[in-house]
């Protein structure tokens, strides 16, 4: 049986849903259609021509990247522009392209946790959580029907916390209701007496973006015509998507040792960095990419140092004490260099969900940004 693109969309998001990704962002197909069979796929973490013409070359049926191609509505579809014309290109040739952006970067085992893997770290959490992701639904069932209302909406998917699945809590009362005469009732009859029925307050956490799928699943297994419900905000953090990443070195280490590592790890020969490369460090906090509004955060985990990229100047003076001195270390590693292993992680993920379909990673080096190394005199 072929794998279609709507497989893959489904894989993605029960992994990285659409609905963690930033405001901003624009993430799931860009290009092509949902039923498209798709038998080689080209990975990568930015769509370049170099990339849309190796997908030609090597006859993909999918560019799948990091970092969307359209951010915003194109205003035209021509080879006048870069974007509008690599649209154009993988259109013309039948090459659907789709992008996994800040909800792979929010994904538990992301961006950030792969990141933190290649490190070296161990005991990896969440930086942060997405706060205002969860709501708790309330839901009045007669006893009859709470088995069939609560696997609907677990299988929805209410009730996920955690590592944990079908989550709720259940306690049994009394619920009294009068038909009008243009109701038509589950129990009793139009216009009839006042009902008394046995029922069960039923509650579940769930994700904000699962909502709509989780309330048309309970309504459509709930026997009343009028479903009692409540939708309640709750401070509760989502605990499978989150941001950045944040875990221990197996041992102590000094920063100048770790700055090594990392120039080492992810091939980038110059770092700029904030701290002491005398002091000794273990617990790290990671965030693969822009990740300069986290500085505070990483701060509060009392991370003894902190990873990430896009920090401009005045940032890096976040980090110092009242003295002067910096109370966390900071490092700008480089965008490309703190995501680029994006491309063996997303391979790696998507050849165990659908080892049918060849999934290559790309040969080329997306970014355009080139490191300028002063010649000796």
């Amino acid at each position: 049986m072929s794998v279609t693109i709507a497989d893959i969309h489904a894989a993605v998001e029960h992994w990285a849903p659409s609905g963690t990704a930033q405001s901003y962002d624009n993430v799931g197909l860009q290009i092509g259609r949902s039923n498209k069979s798709v038998s080689k796929a080209l990975i990568a973490l930015d769509l370049t021509p170099q990339v849309v013409n190796e997908a030609i070359e090597t006859r993909a049926d999918l560019v799948l990247t990091h970092h969307p191609l359209i951010f915003k509505p194109l205003s035209h579809l021509t080879d006048t522009s870069l974007v509008s014309s690599m649209a154009l290109t993988l259109a013309e040739h039948g090459i659907a392209l789709y992008a996994a952006h800040t909800n792979l970067d929010a994904a538990r085992d992301g961006v950030s946790f792969e990141l933190a893997r290649i490190l070296g770290l161990s005991n990896v959490e969440f930086l942060g959580g997405l706060k205002g992701s969860v709501v708790k639904l309330v839901v009045f069932v007669p006893t009859s029907h709470i088995d069939d209302v609560q696997n609907a909406i677990h299988a929805a998917g209410g009730g996920q916390i955690g590592t944990y699945s079908s989550c709720s809590f259940s306690h049994g009362g009394t619920g009294q209701f009068k038909p009008t005469p243009s109701s038509s009732p589950f129990l009793g009859h139009a216009a009839g007496d006042l009902e008394k029925v046995s029922e069960v307050r039923l509650e579940v956490e769930v994700a904000r973006w699962q909502l709509p799928r989780v309330l048309s699943a309970m309504i459509d297994a709930h026997p009343y015509e009028e479903v009692a419900h409540d939708i309640i905000p709750v401070e509760t953090e989502f605990k499978n998507a989150g941001i950045g990443a944040i875990g221990q070195l197996s041992t102590p280490t000094t920063l100048g040792a770790f700055l090594d590592r990392v120039c080492s790890v992810l091939d980038n020969p110059a770092l700029r960095y904030v701290g002491d490369p005398s002091k000794s460090i273990q617990k790290v906090a990671v965030c693969g990419g822009s990740g300069s509004d986290f500085i505070q955060l990483a701060q509060k985990n009392d991370a003894d140092v902190y990873i990430t990229a896009d920090v401009t100047y005045h940032r890096f003076f976040d980090v110092l004490d009242q003295e002067g001195m910096p109370d966390m270390a900071l490092i700008d590693a480089g965008h490309y260099e703190t995501e680029k292993m994006t491309e063996d992680l997303l391979v790696r993920w998507l050849s165990t969900q659908f080892p049918s379909v060849q999934w290559v990673k790309t040969n080329s080096r997306t970014s355009p940004v080139k490191t300028w190394t002063a010649s000796d005199v």
